[in-house]
């Protein structure tokens, strides 16, 4: 022998020195990964947190009954046909009376430019409040109405007195009377519930556009997939793997369902558009077209890891099983499918999630379309016009203005949120119905 095993070669210390390196590479390559993450974080935080706080106005407005109701009756339909206008009107007036009871100067702006501090939706808010319950008219109340988005945009830093200098829709004087505002308590910041429960809003509007509809059209879409693909793709993969024979018509299927999950997303748009709405006459934007869309692809990524998990479990319980005279049958559905139930729920739901994060194939059959009512309570609210998550937040990042951009990345959030929810309830279901043999 040439040498001692306690002594390293020169081969040896190649093959050590090669194994520390790749070692350190796949340790960079983790921290390069979470500092992307850490990153990506940080930036839909910081641009989408903005979002859940909104500035308010809050101020004494009251409801002069000879200006909303006449005839003083009351009249449910005569009051519907106030116009927002008016109330946009009454409310410029009362903001107007509120700084010049509490001493503000307003300087050169006229009661119109210091009702153009208060965002149009606050008086189609106004409106609803008032014919909700009549009985508020001739009395004084306490409304708290949303800022323009210039005025948000102000203190979340995306306006200055420079940039509003050169701005139609505000001025460095409208700037500064909110500031005064501010120091008197008018106007302030507050949690925003209604990014969450309102519909969404016009190019105009930034400050009034919520996710209501969108959170709604994507909760009646889930609906549909887990209604239709659990049991569709469950039995399936039961057939496929339990009972089907092994021959090339089988095999012929399963390489198309594997090739099926590789399909793009926007193949399948294409497939319900020209199907569902061009052939079937499915209406346009509802939530049961696109929900019968993600069907289809969701499908191939439940059969996958169903199968999987139905091949996880050892022959030996089948064969146990069928010692004892249980049919086949029994075998598969008192045996087979309760172990096997940890790795089905796992993959049904990380589709669900998958499934809630498309925008492609929604986009194709219209659910991009602007929504502004909210859709029925199912079955019939299946059928009305929805939007969904993924699409709202591409549809605001195409507008204009910079409060969309904040709106895209709340809503961001709130998908993130829901994807976390859903992987967590996979996790916990594993660990609920995990059994050990």
């Amino acid at each position: 022998m040439s040498g001692s095993l306690l002594t390293q070669d020169k081969r040896t210390r190649a093959r050590n020195a090669a194994e520390a390196r790749f070692r350190s590479y796949g340790i960079v390559a983790i921290i390069l990964a979470l500092l992307a993450l850490v990153w990506l974080l940080i930036s839909i935080l910081g641009n989408g947190l903005p979002a859940f706080r909104q500035t308010m106005l809050t101020f004494p407005v009251t409801l002069d009954a000879a200006v909303l109701d006449k005839a003083d009756t009351r009249d449910p339909q005569a009051l519907a046909k106030v116009t927002t206008i008016t109330y946009g009107k009454l409310l410029s007036r009362a903001l107007s009376a509120e700084l010049a009871a509490r001493g503000i100067d307003a300087g050169t702006l006229t009661d119109k430019d210091i009702g153009s501090l208060i965002s149009e939706e606050s008086a189609a808010q106004l409106r609803d409040k008032v014919l909700g319950d009549p009985g508020l008219i001739g009395s004084t109340i306490t409304f708290q109405a949303l800022a323009t988005g210039r005025i948000d945009g102000y203190y979340k830093g995306r306006v200055t007195m420079e940039t509003a200098a050169k701005d139609k829709n505000t001025s460095p004087e409208k700037l500064a009377l909110a500031d005064k505002m501010k120091d008197a308590g008018i106007l302030a910041m507050r949690f925003n519930p209604g990014f969450i429960l309102l519909p969404d809003a016009s190019d105009k509007r930034p400050e009034a556009a919520g996710l209501g509809v969108a959170i709604l059209g994507s909760a009646y879409m889930m609906i549909v997939v887990l209604l239709l693909s659990l049991p569709i793709g469950v039995a399936a993969s039961l057939y496929l793997e339990e009972f089907a024979p092994r021959n090339r018509f089988t095999d012929l299927i399963e390489v198309n369902i594997a090739n099926l999950a590789a399909v793009p997303s926007i193949v399948y748009g294409i497939l319900g558009l020209s199907f569902f709405i061009n052939f079937a006459g499915l209406p346009r934007s509802a939530p049961v077209v696109g929900g019968l869309v993600l069907v289809l692809m969701t499908l191939p990524r439940i059969i996958i890891p169903t199968r999987a998990a139905l091949n996880a479990v050892p022959p030996s319980i089948r064969d146990a099983a069928l010692g004892v005279g249980a049919s086949r049958l029994q075998t598969v559905f008192h045996h087979v499918l309760p172990l096997a139930m940890p790795g089905i729920l796992t993959g049904t739901i990380i589709g669900l999630a998958q499934a809630l994060g498309e925008t492609a194939p929604l986009l194709l059959i219209g659910m991009v379309a602007f929504v502004k009512d909210f859709p029925s309570a199912p079955p019939e609210g299946l059928f009305d016009p929805a939007s969904a998550l993924p699409v709202q937040i591409y549809n605001w990042t195409t507008r204009g203005d910079p409060g969309f951009v904040e709106r895209a990345s709340g809503a961001i959030i709130v998908l993130l949120v829901f994807l976390i929810i859903m992987n967590a309830a996979a996790i916990a279901l594993r660990r609920r119905f995990e059994r050990r043999w």
